[in-house]
């Protein structure tokens, strides 16, 4: 830094004239080049120091403490892909898959080479492993192997997603199957239901057509004239009267048979 500021003063303190305006052109691009230089050296450098003490902390298992550094070196060079991949480790670990997935993704896009991006998203994978979103995570790993075909881990973690996507999708099944079932046997019932009350309907209507009947037959039979004590109805006179007739006829038939027949007298001798 002191040699490039000797330089400056060199370059402003020659003659005047055309030559020495030019120079002092010069001089002030090369200042401005120094300073944003050394500025930038030491954003550079405090940023370095910043991933350095998140990852001791990582290494420590601090990974409140290691986040935090992490994002203050975020603060200082947001395309920094090194602090993007360690910072989404860290919120992994600390189970905030979501937003470990979302650095992830962000990773994945910024790095160029293909062994980070295959590590980003093998590392989306992983999250998505934790929440048992098994096809996420299929998908996830195959983007890994597309990029790093080699990499071991992701086939097996590959192999085992695709294995609990299928017994998921079977459970679902089953699950859609046995639902099915219940709505139907629901159906079913609701239905004998409706029939238990359609036959009660009936059947209280049927009761009270009876109890109407036997109401109204009640009421008739109240309506018909009843004889008074000690007076025969038309009906019993007309029974008695056939009685005293048939009485009668005995009688006058009894009367004809007991009639003498004349007893022959002996000759008079």
């Amino acid at each position: 830094m002191e040699q490039f500021k000797s330089a400056l003063t060199a370059l402003v303190s020659r003659p005047s004239g055309e030559e020495r305006n030019l120079s002092r052109y010069w001089a002030i691009k090369l200042f401005m080049a120094v300073v944003f230089l050394g500025a930038y050296g030491d954003g550079f450098a405090q940023t370095n120091v910043l991933l350095n003490q998140g990852n001791k902390y990582y290494d420590q298992q601090n990974y409140q403490q290691a986040e935090a550094d992490y994002t203050k070196a975020l603060a200082r060079d947001p395309n920094n892909t090194s602090g993007l991949f360690n910072l989404g480790n860290t919120l992994y670990q600390e189970k905030r898959y979501d937003s470990s997935r979302k650095i992830m993704e962000a990773t994945a896009n910024k790095v160029k080479d293909k062994g980070s991006k295959a590590a980003a998203n093998y590392n989306i994978g992983n999250s998505y492993m934790s929440q048992q979103k098994w096809e996420d995570a299929v998908n996830a790993y195959k983007q890994t192997l597309r990029n790093n075909p080699q990499d071991g881990d992701a086939k097996y973690n590959l192999s085992y997603a695709e294995e609990m996507l299928k017994k998921q999708q079977q459970q679902n099944k089953d699950k859609n199957k046995d639902q099915n079932k219940q709505n139907k046997d629901q159906k079913d019932k609701d239905k004998q239901n409706q029939q238990n009350k359609d036959q009660q309907k009936k059947d209280d209507k049927q009761g009270k057509g009876d109890q109407d009947k036997d109401k109204k037959d009640d009421q008739k039979q109240d309506q018909q004239p009843q004889s008074e004590p000690g007076k025969l109805s038309e009906q019993q006179a007309d029974q008695l009267l056939k009685a005293l007739q048939q009485e009668e006829k005995k009688l006058q038939d009894k009367m004809k048979k007991e009639k003498g027949v004349p007893v022959k007298m002996d000759k008079d001798w």
